[in-house]
């Protein structure tokens, strides 16, 4: 009787336990994992959303090897991911390499430049980025003020369009600059110390003590940022008016998808192409994890 009673509260207290967490667990299936299995379910059909969805096999898969939009989207979205991480992370860095000297008045000044990551992505930051680059905006006015006078839209010229998409990710580099400073406030100042009293100089420590410490952190980073950059959309569909324009230069992967989606309503191609990036990028944070063995420093446990 006493195994029963023990028993019986077991499994009132994991009854209670996914109780509190099924509100979480419902929203969970509903609006993810449901979502995402009938995706992959239309990736293998012909489905323009007022019909039923009839299979056809792998001819989604098929059809993006002859299409030239979405070997653009392709080129363009690896463009903007390799160039705009990269960039972002290190001016992120630099910044956090500011704020550790602690100076005054420090956290009103991670607020401050933490603003543009929490409204970057905004329709209204977007419209806002979108006018300072037109011929007549902000940035020609300001150049003119110098004595360099120009009638260049910057995001109608297929050459720059691209650019100010790379510029306003790198704008918004508040997270990854916060991340970055709490990894260098872990490193123990004793080897700082330590190094000091060997005669280390500033170039030497940041070498051989800062660098190798926050390679987690900086791995961390990379991945998210990677995420985040082959899935840029917000941005490219605000800028180019959902167009990719000028000539597809801001046509990015995910902008192409919404396209073919909710424009031309060919939902069973936009779910296999969903499918790929999500390949692409298991394939791309699969070859960093791969990698960081060899530049990842991760400190030895006790009693090793």
């Amino acid at each position: 009787m006493k195994q029963l009673s023990a028993r019986k509260r077991a499994w009132m207290e994991d009854f209670s336990g996914y109780a509190f967490i099924s509100p979480w667990l419902i929203g969970f299936f509903a609006f993810s994992i449901i979502p995402i299995l009938f995706s992959l379910y239309y990736s293998f059909t012909t489905y323009d959303i007022l019909g039923e969805p009839v299979f056809n096999g792998l001819e989604n898969f098929r059809t993006m090897a002859t299409d030239e939009l979405f070997w653009q989207s392709l080129k363009v979205t690896f463009f903007y991911a390799f160039v705009s991480v990269p960039l972002r992370l290190v001016f992120a860095f630099f910044v956090a390499m500011l704020f550790n000297r602690g100076t005054r008045a420090i956290r009103v000044y991670q607020a401050i430049y933490y603003v543009p990551s929490l409204v970057g992505g905004s329709i209204a930051v977007a419209v806002m980025w979108r006018r300072l680059f037109m011929a007549d905006g902000a940035l020609n006015a300001a150049l003119a003020k110098i004595g360099i006078i120009t009638d260049v839209s910057w995001i109608g010229d297929p050459d720059t369009a691209i650019w100010t998409l790379i510029i306003l990710a790198i704008w918004q580099f508040g997270s990854s600059m916060l991340i970055f400073l709490a990894g260098l406030r872990q490193i123990p100042k004793e080897l700082y110390e330590a190094a000091s009293i060997d005669g280390a100089g500033s170039l030497r420590k940041f070498t051989h003590i800062t660098v190798p410490q926050i390679t987690p952190v900086l791995f961390f980073n990379l991945v998210m940022q990677l995420i985040n950059g082959f899935t840029v959309f917000t941005q490219a569909f605000v800028v180019s008016g959902g167009s990719g324009d000028p000539l597809n230069s801001t046509l990015v992967y995910a902008l192409y998808l919404y396209q073919r989606a909710f424009k031309y309503y060919d939902m069973g191609y936009s779910s296999a192409m969903a499918w790929v990036l999500v390949l692409i990028i298991g394939v791309m944070t699969g070859i960093v994890f791969k990698t960081s063995s060899s530049w990842v420093f991760y400190e030895a446990k006790e009693g090793k």
